[in-house]
């Protein structure tokens, strides 16, 4: 595994070539990764590496799709920031918690889903907030740029006032700081911060379907249908079970059948 800055370096013109034939000459495959969700992808300080299941999933679809001897190159992307680098030519594919929804298919192409996830809340133990029904007029919530949860909740609780932050670390300690009611994101990003921080809980249950899928540039057709066929072989061959379980498995309250 390889891990890159913001691959300035890649060139434009990766957005315009066949990316599989590009990752087959150079036996990489570039990814646009989270590296502030805890669970799916988050920076180790003490190593330096980033690490999650979909950081686990970028480098078994690398191998599965080029080869054993193949590297996934690894790119630090926000929710803000992926859709621009990705329609920018720096990254081949994006694996950042990213829904498949009607609007992002408009500019992007995306593989099947790869975890089935539901848009919830976190609160603080004892919070007055214990679903989306709570947040009325007065309320706070916190989300994150760039991410379709923001929209979600302004449907679902329109009465509500949303705090819009960067990423998923200034949100949690926006939250833990009382700028806000309630966090609201996927039900797999929430788990992490709760991990991190018993003192906080999900609560409510799930409010949306949340299929993530990986997002490719329009046009790149050959590399979509290898990743969906990387995807269905992990799942015959049991790695992607072993993944799941890696991460989530500790998780109160966490069914694979849901996400699968």
């Amino acid at each position: 595994m390889v891990v890159a800055g913001v691959a300035a370096g890649c060139g434009a013109s990766v957005a315009d070539q066949d990316a599989l034939a590009h990752a087959k000459k150079t036996d990489t495959i570039v990814w646009g990764v989270k590296a502030d969700t805890r669970l799916f992808g988050l920076m180790n300080t003490k190593t330096g590496k980033i690490q999650g299941f979909e950081i686990d999933m970028a480098n078994a679809l690398t191998k599965q799709v080029l080869g054993k001897a193949a590297k996934a190159t690894l790119v630090q992307v926000t929710s803000d920031t992926r859709v621009p680098m990705l329609k920018g030519g720096n990254l081949d594919a994006v694996i950042a918690t990213m829904t498949i929804t009607p609007e992002r298919q408009k500019v992007l192409d995306f593989t099947d889903s790869y975890f089935k996830a539901g848009q919830s809340l976190l609160v603080k133990k004892g919070s007055k907030v214990h679903s989306i029904k709570d947040l009325t007029a007065g309320t706070k919530v916190i989300g994150v740029q760039g991410s379709n949860s923001v929209d979600n909740v302004k449907k679902a609780a329109p009465q509500t006032t949303v705090l819009q932050l960067a990423d998923y670390a200034q949100a949690f300690t926006a939250l833990k700081s009382g700028q806000g009611d309630a966090l609201s994101t996927d039900n797999g990003i929430l788990y992490g911060m709760s991990q991190q921080d018993p003192g906080y809980v999900v609560v409510g249950g799930t409010f949306t379907k949340e299929p993530y899928g990986i997002a490719l540039n329009q046009g790149q057709t050959n590399l979509r249908k290898a990743l969906n066929k990387a995807l269905a072989q992990l799942r015959a061959n049991g790695t992607y079970e072993r993944l799941i379980n890696k991460w989530f498995a500790d998780i109160p309250g966490f069914d694979i059948k849901e996400v699968e």
